[in-house]
């Protein structure tokens, strides 16, 4: 089955540290963009495609009206054929109310993403977010009154002034919350953000405190249910988001929308990072960034980021050196940073902070 991932690109304002492609908020820039997504969804009708999620991300997709996400719900149900898809939308707490909540489920949406962030107002300042923690909390507990059983929430990880004290206070506030998914994220310091200064970085989590951080939060989500199936994602049982999932079990995904990627007919593509060009165009223009992906490479690479990790018969039918890899695998196991058993092995919560460094290993020897 196929994903289908909608970028809409559109922020009231712009958090600091954040580097995805955005732009300000304007209305009938936004309805044009309406308009495209759903003029792109219609153009790939004759592909007949199978579809089973349907993921908007952003930017704030819960910018959108409900009618504009219903009229993009409904190209999709008229150009592909869906199977029982999972519909997630991406929210702030700021753009929503129980009412639109309960137009966005009447729509189709049947999955929210909550960018929460911090329990801590004073965290959530220096974020530069628009809400405070007594306003997100509302939002979940709206879009539970609004019929919503599959809800998560983000947390960030080693933000200027958190402590582990913080933290965990963070933690414990979310898994209070009516929600069966979490998302950790470690603050990454990106180029060209507002971020990208000494000031914010001296303020901001070193290594050492990143690392605690991280294994206290994987700890403790543990501890109130929410199982690791990924490096940075939690879920109650049965609450993964398959759409994600696809991203790292190698399915096929179409991406529209302005810097939308895509991963169908065993390429990749991107669309450029123009809103406008988007709107103007008949159909959005692709470019394609790798016409012909390693499937060793990229099976070890994604499947690693999963707590399940990567099997080894799979791995020599792609054509694995076996031996060198199971010796590294060995070594990596009597540090604790890996753990194998099954005919799999897979990174433990300690191996993922160091995962970069550990495939780029692996991969050398494969």
């Amino acid at each position: 089955m196929t994903g289908l991932y909608l970028h809409i690109p559109f922020c009231a304002r712009k958090c600091p540290y954040c580097d995805f492609y955005s732009v300000r908020f304007d209305r009938r820039l936004v309805s044009d963009y309406t308009d495209a997504l759903v003029r792109n969804i219609r153009h790939l009708a004759d592909t007949k495609t199978d579809i089973d999620t349907i993921y908007f991300g952003g930017g704030t997709p819960s910018l959108l009206c409900s009618s504009q996400v219903e009229s993009i719900l409904s190209a999709a149900a008229a150009s592909f054929s869906l199977h029982d898809p999972e519909i997630t939308l991406e929210a702030n707490p700021c753009t929503v109310d129980v009412q639109k909540l309960r137009e966005y489920r009447s729509a189709g949406v049947n999955r929210l993403s909550f960018g929460v962030q911090s329990a801590n107002d004073d965290e959530l300042s220096r974020l530069g977010r628009l809400h405070n923690f007594e306003r997100a909390e509302k939002a979940v507990f709206d879009a539970a009154a609004a019929g919503f059983d599959n809800i998560s929430c983000d947390i960030m990880l080693g933000t200027a002034g958190q402590t582990l004290q913080s933290l965990g206070s963070s933690a414990d506030a979310l898994c209070a919350l009516p929600i069966k998914h979490i998302s950790a994220y470690m603050l990454k310091i990106e180029k060209g953000t507002p971020y990208d200064c000494d000031e914010m970085r001296k303020a901001s989590a070193d290594d050492e405190l990143m690392s605690e951080m991280y294994l206290q939060t994987v700890g403790r989500l543990a501890s109130a249910g929410f199982v690791q199936y990924e490096i940075s994602n939690f879920a109650k049982p049965g609450f993964e988001s398959r759409h994600n999932l696809k991203y790292w079990t190698g399915e096929s995904y179409i991406g529209l929308g302005a810097s939308a990627h895509s991963f169908f007919g065993g390429k990749r593509y991107a669309c450029p990072n123009d809103v406008n060009a988007f709107v103007s165009s008949d159909v959005q223009r692709y470019i394609t960034t790798d016409e012909s992906p390693d499937a060793l490479e990229e099976y070890l690479m994604l499947g690693l980021r999963l707590t399940k990790g990567v099997s080894l018969e799979r791995l020599q039918k792609l054509g694995a050196d076996i031996g060198a890899l199971s010796q590294k695998v060995a070594l990596f196991s009597q540090h604790r940073l890996m753990q194998s058993g099954g005919g799999r092995f897979s990174l433990t919560p300690k191996g993922f902070l160091l995962s970069n460094s550990i495939i780029s290993e692996l991969l050398g020897v494969i």
